[in-house]
């Protein structure tokens, strides 16, 4: 579907943000764009979608160069920037005018999300809070049932409550033939909803591995003993105790904790990167 190979992307001249990126979207994943702030999140969905070009490599979809926008591109991408606004209309009008360009919309699911997410009917768009206005353009890209939708920090502005909600219409709207990559540095938002994470570091993709494969590779330890640490790779204290990651030599199952994993591969990127050769 969607292909990056050897690319490359710099605002500056020999200053690279994005550097060696090698990715493959698939149908069927809900992926977890992770990285710190400034490290390309936002750049990469642009890129992704053809908003930019690369200087080096290739972004392709179905194998055509993504930076053309063709018009099947457009017809099965939808991109939810972090940043955006809602035009002073009713909802009526605002589907009317921009579902048509997605030949998949489902207005029934649209309602659905809708209703899920306890919105308010309103005069005009524009007298939603920031949060209300995250639920209705999440409402509106889940129901234009693209085969690929991009999310950039869906959750900012959403209370507790909203990011429950938010996990459910994400379940909800996704099947075998659509791919989700979320960008986000709230890594507990994503917590068992992802199939593969993508952590950005150092202008590159350090990690690019399927949540299952992490589990196997990785064991992430609760405690509330230091003793229990031993062989870590990255440990902490928080209030409820100890957290640690360390390589999972006997085979134990245990749940990916993405915050632990977060941080153990920005602290250790090569010895991580060695155990997924």
């Amino acid at each position: 579907m969607l292909k990056v190979e050897n690319m490359a992307f710099s605002y500056r001249r020999n200053e690279y943000l994005l550097n060696k990126l090698n990715v493959e979207i698939t149908p069927g994943g809900v992926y977890g764009l992770l990285g710190k702030n400034g490290s390309g999140k936002s750049t990469l969905l642009y890129l992704l979608t053809g908003l930019m070009k690369p200087q080096i490599g290739t972004v392709t979809y179905n194998e055509v160069a993504a930076f053309k926008r063709t018009p099947e591109m457009l017809r099965n991408i939808y991109l939810l920037p972090e940043e955006f606004d809602l035009p002073e209309v009713s909802a009526e009008v605002y589907v009317k005018y921009n579902a048509s360009f997605y030949p998949h919309f489902s207005r029934e699911e649209f309602n659905n999300y809708l209703q899920i997410f306890e919105l308010p009917p309103v005069k005009k768009l524009s007298q939603y809070s920031m949060g209300q206005k995250k639920k209705f353009i999440v409402s509106f890209a889940l129901a234009t049932n693209t085969p690929l939708l991009l999310m950039d920090e869906p959750t900012n502005g959403m209370d507790i409550p909203s990011k429950s909600q938010f996990r459910k219409v994400i379940a909800m709207g996704m099947n075998d033939n659509r791919s989700i990559i979320i960008s986000t540095h709230q890594v507990r938002d994503l917590e068992s909803m992802i199939d593969r994470v993508l952590l950005l570091h150092d202008n590159t993709m350090i990690l690019n591995e399927d949540v299952m494969r992490i589990a196997e590779k990785l064991e992430f330890i609760r405690t509330t003993s230091k003793e229990d640490l031993q062989g870590c790779i990255y440990s902490t204290f928080t209030p409820e105790g100890f957290v640690g990651v360390r390589p999972n030599v006997d085979g134990v199952d245990t749940q990916v904790d993405l915050e632990s994993l977060f941080n153990a591969v920005i602290a250790n990127p090569l010895l991580v990167q060695q155990l997924f050769v």
